[in-house]
């Protein structure tokens, strides 16, 4: 399983700026590898988590959100098994 704090994603600037999404895209891609299981957690605003999970869609096997107050939530999953 990869987990992927996306507040690391802009931990310079203090604040994901939606102009800097093209490189927390390729820096999430890059870490979660194809056909993985993916865990995205930490602190970042609601549309970086949805315009990630889109940008996974069909490269990992199975997508989890995880936060102290939900716990951890499927996404998606196209594991057959």
């Amino acid at each position: 399983m990869v987990i992927i704090d996306l507040s690391q994603l802009y931990i310079s600037t203090g604040t994901a700026k939606l102009s800097e999404f093209p490189l927390y895209e390729a820096e999430t891609l890059k870490q979660a590898g194809l056909g993985d299981i993916v865990k995205l957690t930490g602190a970042a605003p609601v549309w970086l988590y949805l315009r990630l999970a889109h940008a996974l869609h069909g490269k990992a096997k199975k997508l989890i959100y995880d936060s102290p107050v939900t716990g951890e939530v499927v996404i998606f999953d196209h594991d057959p098994h």
